[in-house]
């Protein structure tokens, strides 16, 4: 059996982060070839990999790129278990790497662009942090001929692409920041999912100064109540976040351009977060130790 020197377990430990003993065992296992320990170890992420995967990641970061000419820009959301391992270096970089692959492939199929490399990339930064890492979501936008793609992203946990008609760059990075801020429902009030109307002509019907009304006056105040809500919630109707003197639609006009959509991500939105409670789990582990 060949000897395993300090040296070649620094340099395992070097390519691959894990701890000393870790890597001295498997170089052990590999009878001192580091590649194969290295392959060893790959192997093996894949089952350690698989055993933190039904743990719920609903922390994580949003990342995006828009093509120097703002022709089309991608975002991207990768989900970790805790805010901690978001801000570690190993997986802002882990996160680059695929919103690279993203913006080079304009694909928005997170299977497909995680196969081979990307998703090895991936079982080893799980076995190395010891959390659940997942890709969640992809998103390619286009600007139209003459138009123009911006993106502004809210301490890594809130993203957002907007397309302008035209216009120029920091105009859409200025839309962008102000759908961040305000999150509303849709770029424009036709665009208003007719659901989220009815929810809220429900609502504007079961207010006490509803009752009685007749019928063709409550319809009135109804959609006079409608027609305020989609202003208040519809990103071309509302006041600009940076000067509320004006509309966005207006902002975006005096540079020459229209709003065209948005997209935003907000970091675990949607996911049903597991409540921990720790001291108990400080408890259950010390039961175990």
């Amino acid at each position: 059996m060949a000897a395993i020197s300090a040296s070649l377990v620094k340099e395992l430990r070097e390519r691959t982060g894990l701890g000393m003993m870790e890597c001295k065992k498997a170089l052990t296992e590999a009878d001192g070839d580091i590649e194969t320990a290295i392959e060893n170890l790959r192997k093996n992420s894949g089952l350690k990999a698989a055993k933190k995967a039904d743990r719920t990641a609903a922390e994580g970061a949003v990342v995006t790129r828009v093509a120097d000419d703002g022709s089309y820009g991608v975002m991207l959301e990768v989900n970790s278990e805790t805010d901690f391992v978001a801000r570690d270096d190993n997986f802002t970089a882990f996160a680059d790497q695929v919103v690279a692959k993203v913006f080079e492939t304009k694909s928005e199929d997170v299977a497909s662009l995680m196969e081979g490399g990307l998703e090895d990339a991936r079982q080893q930064l799980v076995q190395k942090i010891g959390e659940n890492i997942s890709v969640r979501r992809a998103v390619v936008v286009d600007a139209p001929e003459g138009g123009v793609v911006g993106a502004y992203v809210h301490g890594s946990r809130i993203g957002v692409l907007t397309v302008l008609s035209a216009g120029n760059a920091d105009v859409a990075k200025d839309i962008a920041m102000h759908v961040a801020a305000i999150n509303p429902s849709a770029a424009h009030p036709e665009e208003m999912p007719q659901a989220e109307l009815d929810s809220e002509k429900a609502i504007i019907l079961a207010q006490p100064d509803m009752a009685g009304k007749p019928a063709e006056i409550a319809e009135k105040m109804v959609q006079g109540r409608l027609k305020k809500y989609l202003a208040e919630n519809s990103l071309t109707q509302q006041p600009f976040v940076k000067d509320p003197n004006q509309t966005v639609a207006e902002y975006v006009k005096a540079a020459g351009g229209e709003v065209v959509s948005f997209t935003r991500f907000e970091v675990g939105e949607g996911i049903e977060k597991e409540e921990v409670d720790f001291a108990q789990e400080v408890k259950d582990q010390a039961r175990r130790s």
